[in-house]
């Protein structure tokens, strides 16, 4: 019996599975929103109340950096230690990984009808490290490293790397937000939930286009990143369809990236939440044409295969798969 988790900044999502001769099988689950908890442990207790499964093992993807059994959430102020976990919910052992290492080994266990091409490397495509990109509350990166036979998830922290822009309009956007944050200006701060409407905010400012009163009240009443994801879609407001364009762009340039850093002849898995959403401007060719533009390598990135994981509950189904392990 297996308790898994998923703890991002916006929520937490745990599961008790059971192994059977057949894998998996997921007996109950629950979302929590994670602001409103002081823990995981709290998260738990309330889950885990009144019941008696005989849980042997626990795995959770968390946001942030594990170092030594042990992570300080990035997006939330969180603590979390591998013992204390285990001593909390009564179980022999437990594994934190970074979310993006549960996420990568999750998308080796998802369905072919769970993905969506935006790159077919048809018959050029062949066995190789995979990287894996995922845009959300923030910006995760990991790789899933093949070592002849199998694929093995290893963490990383890209997504905090410098942001580095491509043309003037970019530059335009990184002075934007260096005004803004002061220091440091990584990929997150663009490619993320709040990255996305700091990137409208200054597209907005920058043209001179003054803000329909309709939108700001949408944005007033909701989530602004969603809402200028839906009305760029929508094509109702032109800055917000320049803002998803940008957008799909850089993510897709951050990809290309990646590839290159890991030499993913495997392929590029794209997960997180805002892909799925923005799959439509995404499948237009703007993350593809930043994806390529590598200059001498562009031909090497041609045949790389790109998809984007449909399934957003990819880090769940990697934690509990990699708690097989334990």
């Amino acid at each position: 019996m297996i308790i898994a988790g998923d703890i991002g900044g916006t929520k937490t999502v745990v599961a008790v599975f059971e192994k059977s001769s057949t894998g998996l099988r997921k007996l109950r689950d629950a979302t929590f929103a994670s602001q409103d908890h002081g823990s995981l442990e709290e998260i738990l207790e309330k889950f885990l109340h009144g019941s008696d499964q005989g849980l042997e093992v626990g795995c959770f993807g968390v946001a942030g950096p594990v170092i030594d059994g042990k992570s300080k959430t990035t997006n939330l102020p969180w603590e979390l230690d591998e013992h204390i976990l285990a001593n909390a919910i009564g179980v022999r052992r437990v594994k934190l990984l970074n979310d993006l290492e549960a996420a990568a080994y999750g998308m080796l266990h998802l369905n072919p009808d769970e993905f969506r091409v935006l790159n077919d490397a048809g018959a050029d495509a062949q066995r190789g490290n995979i990287a894996v990109i995922a845009a959300g509350t923030g910006l995760g990166e990991a790789l899933l490293f093949w070592d002849g036979e199998h694929y093995s998830p290893s963490a990383s922290e890209g997504g905090h790397a410098d942001f580095a822009p491509r043309n003037a309009n970019e530059i335009g956007l990184l002075k934007y937000l260096q005004d803004k944050y002061e220091s440091h200006v990584s990929y997150e701060r663009v490619l993320s939930g709040s990255g996305l409407f700091d990137l409208y905010r200054f597209l907005r400012e920058s043209s001179g286009e003054p803000e329909p009163e309709w939108l700001k009240h949408k944005f007033e009443s909701g989530d602004p990143s969603a809402a200028v994801t839906e009305e760029g879609l929508a094509g109702s407001d032109p800055v917000c369809i320049r803002a998803i364009e940008m957008f799909a762009s850089i993510y897709g340039a951050e990809a290309g990236n990646l590839a290159l850093k890991y030499l993913a002849l495997g392929g590029v898995l794209v997960g997180g939440g805002i892909a799925p959403k923005m799959l439509p401007v995404l499948q237009q060719g703007h993350f593809v044409n930043g994806f390529i533009a590598k200059g001498r390598y562009e031909s090497l990135l041609q045949n790389i295969p790109v998809k984007v994981a449909l399934n957003t509950r990819a880090p769940l189904i990697g934690a509990a798969h990699y708690a097989l392990r334990l």
